[in-house]
């Protein structure tokens, strides 16, 4: 084999996203004592205000005043969906509504990042990083987890991550695979000479221990892996339907990698979309009820996908975990849209969630209880959300490894421990 042609499908091997490391034979995980940890970024900075608007008493008032063109209506067909005396639910969010009323399904209101900060690049890299008091950091907190359990990727998939380029989360972790589609996990060119092309590329990157080489070896190697499982088959329960759009189709593939029993342990996905500075929408209307319609309906389908009443379900073994870097601020702009904020909200879902409540403590609207006297304050801080999980769900009690300058953590007493 030339080395044109070597470049040529190691290069094509990496525009398939493929970047872990593995080594030695095919063989799940021994992860059964601990969770699937789902870890959805929602990029952009959801606006939490009218994914979970107030629905009585004087904070109900005041945003009714600030959002005088986009609040989310207490009565009409666009009305909130009431979840408890003090929130509502966004009127596209049904999917969500169902969840937990089934107690599957639990939120945290005035959640997110502490440091001072609305720029999204920044902000999605201090929560990812972990460390919001440090910038520099040089491993993600997901990354950092992994390594307490020593992940190795020994002939498994530690961690999957869906919609482009590994996030920040994984920073420094190279057991890794990045993807979009396992069934396009392959070769390129005559397919005829696919088996002698692997053979002489594995051979090839076998013979020097440079980056390039351990790469070459890395996606070859998850090729295997993922073909040993016949990622052609469709493992998606009948009459489950995912929405179409990005999410949708990110946690369907997801389904299909976790019923493949690759031994992934953590999975992050990201869905873009949420930054919502113009024409964000009214009620049922718009960008903003379209993203949270899609969201909704594409977690409920997961749900359902990965339930399928057994003892052994999948879904019996997953925990996940919906954030976003910021929220929006409490007044609308002159453009019917939101800009940049501060306190925003996670949710949590799962057969192990104490689902059917909103957790956290509210700061209140008032503009001496904003954050500078314009955004919802955060009350809870992101780790602390997180930690509960770990913890209680991925056995892991090294939270000074995995978020080294937290400190004080107390239970939101939201998960069941395994």
């Amino acid at each position: 084999m030339n080395s044109s042609l070597t470049r040529k499908n190691f290069l094509s091997l990496i525009g398939t996203g493929i970047f872990p490391t593995f080594f030695g034979n095919i063989a799940f995980a021994d992860n059964s004592n601990r969770d699937i940890l789902i870890y959805v970024f929602l990029r952009g900075g959801c606006d939490a205000l009218n994914f979970l608007p107030p629905l009585s008493g004087e904070d109900r008032k005041v945003y009714e005043e600030e959002r005088p063109n986009l609040k989310i209506s207490l009565t009409g067909s666009d009305a909130l969906i009431p979840l408890d005396s003090r929130f509502g639910l966004h009127p596209s969010a049904k999917p969500l509504a169902e969840l937990f009323q089934e107690k599957k399904l639990a939120f945290v209101h005035a959640a997110g990042l502490t440091a001072n900060t609305r720029s999204h690049f920044e902000a999605q890299s201090l929560v990812e990083l972990g460390t919001p008091d440090k910038k520099t950091t040089g491993s993600g907190w997901i990354a950092r987890y992994l390594e307490t359990i020593d992940a190795n990727g020994d002939g498994y998939l530690p961690a999957v991550s869906l919609g482009g380029l590994n996030p920040a989360s994984l920073l420094s972790f190279s057991h890794a695979l990045s993807l979009n589609d396992p069934k396009r996990m392959n070769l390129v060119g005559d397919k005829s000479i696919q088996g002698a092309q692997r053979a002489a590329l594995k051979s090839m990157y076998r013979s020097k221990n440079s980056w390039l080489h351990k790469a070459g070896q890395s996606a070859l190697n998850a090729l295997d892996l993922v073909e040993s499982r016949d990622p052609n088959t469709d493992l998606i329960r009948p009459g489950i339907e995912y929405p179409k759009g990005e999410i949708g189709n990110r946690l369907k593939i997801l389904s299909q990698l976790l019923k493949m029993g690759l031994g992934i342990q953590i999975a992050t996905v990201d869905m873009g979309g949420w930054d919502t500075h113009k024409y964000q929408g009214v009620g049922t209307e718009g960008t903003y009820a379209k993203q949270v319609e899609q969201l909704s309906s594409a977690l409920h389908a997961l749900y359902s996908d990965l339930n399928d009443s057994t003892p052994n379900a999948i879904s019996k073994k997953v925990t996940i975990v919906v954030m976003t870097e910021f929220g929006r601020r409490l007044r609308e702009n002159a453009n019917r849209g939101t800009d940049h904020g501060h306190g925003g909200m996670m949710m949590i879902l799962g057969d192990h969630v104490r689902g059917g409540k909103v957790y956290g403590k509210w700061p209140g609207l008032h503009t001496d209880q904003l954050y500078e006297r314009a955004d919802l304050a955060v009350s809870t801080d992101f780790r602390q959300v997180l930690t509960e999980v770990i913890i209680k769900r991925l056995k892991n009690n090294r939270i000074a490894t995995i978020f080294p300058s937290y400190s004080n953590y107390s239970a939101l007493n939201l998960i069941d421990s395994i």
